[in-house]
């Protein structure tokens, strides 16, 4: 059970992945007062929250009505955490974990950038999402497992709320460098976690 909760925990870290969140956050709210930061932070990761319990109590059902079976989602699910693991062992930015460019240019023209992009695509964005519903796949429907891993999200969650509210301190400490250097080394972990992921969905196939 620990070595199970530890294995979620490391996965849900790596795809949610708030220290490479902290540069993009600050430069959102670069000039902002330190209320609006703060607003801004707690409202993102309430959001964030509440996307990911939702996309838990629904997200298989609708596998189920789509007709998609786990064992594909793992596969497809395993190829979309690859592109993500790629984009983060060459720090690039994708859609696929962060706002692209154009996106963040947009940001900066609103009053409240708690759901867009902060929200989704930064913190809850598609590879966190594939990764929950991969994730209850592996808890199997056991109740007790279910609620474990929705445990370890919030607690992936609350360690991305305060880095966020310390974003000045930790810059001063990692930089941008710094940061894209944690990114990598997280990105090698995720690899092999999403080769993985579609061996398993091939086997199950075979």
């Amino acid at each position: 059970m620990i070595e199970q909760l530890l294995k979620n925990f490391v996965v849900m870290f790596v795809v949610i992945e708030p220290v490479t969140l902290i540069p993009v956050f600050g430069a959102l709210t670069r000039g902002g007062a330190a209320g609006f930061r703060r607003r801004m932070a707690v409202k993102a990761v309430s959001i964030s929250a509440l996307i990911f319990l939702v996309f838990a109590l629904a997200g298989e059902q609708l596998l189920k009505i789509l007709g998609i079976s786990v064992d594909a989602f793992r596969i497809g699910g395993g190829l979309l955490l690859f592109m993500v693991s790629v984009d983060m062992v060459f720090a690039r930015e994708s859609g696929l974990r962060s706002a692209t460019i154009r996106e963040q240019e947009e940001a900066r023209y609103r009053d409240d950038i708690s759901v867009f992009p902060l929200a989704f695509p930064l913190i809850a964005g598609p590879g966190a999402l594939a990764t929950l519903l991969l994730l209850l796949g592996d808890a199997e429907d056991d109740i007790v497992s279910v609620a474990l891993l929705l445990a370890v999200v919030f607690v992936v969650l609350a360690i991305t709320l305060v880095m966020m509210l310390l974003t000045n301190p930790i810059m001063r400490v990692l930089g941008v460098t710094g940061a894209n250097v944690v990114s990598r080394l997280l990105g090698v972990v995720l690899v092999a976690l999403a080769v993985q992921y579609v061996v398993d969905g091939i086997l199950a196939f075979v």
